[in-house]
């Protein structure tokens, strides 16, 4: 079926074809036409946001809960470079949104036009892959190839840059359209050879670790996984990206690895002598020194993208696929080790492990004065609100607080910015994730200066019906500055304090001011009654300013480019690793 149209009413129609809900966005000059034919649409539902980077990040929001192509749309220039702080946070994530931006007219490209950017040539290095649209035609397949490669191989954002002129220009719309991708082929089945030889390393191993990151999570892999540490009885550590693919509670959760994991991860990882390495990238703030990082293990490493194998660290059997498929084939090839009655003996390996575990459990400071610790607030918090909610959280000592004192059972229910370490993150993404999952509950745990960079979509949220909830882990500081102002500039804070005497602003009140519900807590034992309040109210954003005190720390802690062996579970205080090797 063929139809005569507008290009703008292609772009509305190809996105009611790929299967698109929810769009995040501001209109402008150059996208103006497309907003036209938005107005008429009966299934895309535009939301308007205040600021485009809250566009972008609720577009990963709604993409991480869902499993679904996140969509944002701005202007050119200011409009589309706005997007650009999210393009890159979901480049790093592997997070598939398309964002769809308006450019000058074709004979106006190249010319310093009013509201011109380049924005294809300036997110070139941050895109899965981008398009820059000149012909109304060309409006239907693109659209169609960019939510197919957002969506496939590794995720990632994909930009469709589309000039005014093609919006405005006619066209014959069919669809579905042809695809013209001829080099693009994500390999998803695995090698099997590669998979004999990891099966083989894993049996005859004697301190194996899974190393969990989030292309697990993205596969869909989490019931494999589980079934594979089962069959296996190897001890699992899941990287920031991947909380929640294997459930907290397992006996065989050793925790979260890294530069603020737990001592018993650190310690696996740095103990082993192999490293099953599912979906993830050797990322420096797990590794530390990577020269000292895991000394005495081989490698198995699988990833989808074959540009991870051994970027980072050598694989000795590098394995190229999709991680649900990686994982099925692995457990058919270990079922068949087991049944020629190859098996593992990780008996000692265990008993070093809960060693580790009883010797270094995560912890936290109290405060003589009776004021409050963060850390009693999200440990409280997940009490009270349990795995099922969906957590976000921008960058900082709030995000790793809640990486650790939040129990996460299910997969996909901590989202954050991982690898830009986007401040802003957490409130445009929770709204992004509460409009894609609506009957869940959704919480962004926040630091007070995080939540000033994009606390103006709580308007969005307010004006559109979405009751998101925000925890405002409030020390009047940006508080990871400050820690590392304490432990490596000699206590000299420079600029790191952001309210001096008075509260400015006041959270409640600009809370309200917002319409939304405020309230504030200031001592532990009106935590819980608090925390309760909030749960309570569901027809409204609910913000609550936890005031807590400037000095808490996150701890453990590996300082930047050293060694993972130098860890410390507490200030002064590094574990007393045994000479096991």
């Amino acid at each position: 079926m063929t139809e005569q149209m507008t290009g703008a009413q292609a772009l509305v129609r190809a996105l009611e074809h790929v299967g698109v809900d929810t769009v995040f966005g501001i209109p402008g000059g150059a996208i103006l036409p497309a907003y036209d034919p938005l107005y008429d649409s009966t299934k895309v539902r535009h939301v308007l946001v205040r600021h485009e980077q809250g566009a972008g990040h609720a577009a990963e929001g709604y993409a991480q809960a869902t499993g679904k192509v996140g969509v944002c749309m701005a202007t050119s220039g200011p409009g589309a470079t706005n997007l650009v702080t999210a393009i890159a946070d979901a480049y790093m994530d592997s997070v598939p949104i398309v964002a769809i931006t308006g450019q000058v007219a074709t004979p106006l490209i190249g010319t310093d036009a009013f509201q011109e950017a380049d924005i294809s040539g300036i997110t070139m290095p941050i895109t899965k892959h981008n398009f820059l649209v000149t012909e109304a035609a060309d409006i239907p397949r693109t659209i169609a190839e960019a939510f197919h490669i957002a969506s496939t191989g590794r995720p990632g954002p994909v930009l469709v840059d589309i000039a005014k002129d093609a919006m405005q220009d006619t066209m014959t719309f069919s669809w579905p359209p042809v695809l013209q991708l001829p080099g693009y082929r994500p390999v998803t089945r695995p090698h099997s050879k590669q998979i004999r030889e990891a099966a083989r390393l894993i049996v005859e191993s004697k301190r194996p670790v899974l190393y969990v990151g989030g292309g697990v999570h993205k596969a869909g892999a989490a019931p494999e996984l589980l079934r594979l540490a089962e069959l296996t009885g190897i001890p699992v550590v899941t990287t920031l990206m991947a909380r929640g693919t294997f459930p907290d509670s397992h006996r065989q959760h050793m925790g979260m690895p890294g530069m603020h994991g737990s001592v018993s991860a650190v310690g696996a990882l740095q103990r082993s002598d192999l490293l099953i390495a599912l979906g993830t990238r050797f990322d420096d703030r797990v590794t530390g020194d990577l020269s000292s990082f895991a000394p005495h293990a081989k490698v198995v490493h699988a990833d989808i993208d074959p540009a991870e194998i051994s970027k980072n660290r050598h694989a000795d059997v590098p394995i190229v696929g999709d991680c649900r498929e990686v994982i099925s084939d692995l457990i058919a090839a270990i079922e068949h080790e087991h049944a020629d009655g190859r098996k593992g003996d990780f008996d000692e390996w265990w008993t070093l492990l809960d060693g580790y575990r009883r010797t270094y459990p995560l912890g936290y400071e109290e405060f003589a004065d009776g004021s409050l610790a963060p850390q009693y607030v999200i440990e409280r918090l997940s009490a009270i609100v349990g795995p099922d909610a969906y957590y976000t959280a921008g960058v900082g000592q709030h995000q790793m607080w809640a990486a650790q004192f939040i129990g996460y059972e299910n997969p996909g229910t901590f989202i954050n910015s991982g690898g830009a370490g986007t401040m802003g993150f957490a409130v445009p993404a929770a709204m992004g994730a509460k409009m894609g999952r609506p009957e869940s509950t959704v919480w962004a745990i926040d630091g007070d200066g995080c939540f000033q960079m994009t606390n103006q979509e709580l308007a969005t949220c307010a004006i559109e019906g979405v009751p998101i909830k925000v925890a405002v882990i409030n020390n009047g500081n940006l508080g990871m500055v400050r820690q590392w102002q304490t432990l490596f500039y000699n206590q000299r804070y420079s600029n790191t304090n952001l309210q001096t005497v008075r509260r400015i602003p006041d959270f409640v009140k600009l809370a309200e001011a917002y319409g939304c519900v405020g309230l504030r807590c200031e001592r532990p034992e009106d935590v819980d009654a608090t925390i309760r309040k909030a749960m309570e109210i569901n027809d409204v954003p609910v913000v609550v300013d936890f005031v807590v005190h400037q000095d808490a720390m996150v701890w453990p802690m590996v300082a930047a480019g050293t060694s993972n062996d130098d860890i410390k579970y507490a200030r002064d205080m590094a574990p007393k690793w045994e000479n096991e090797d």
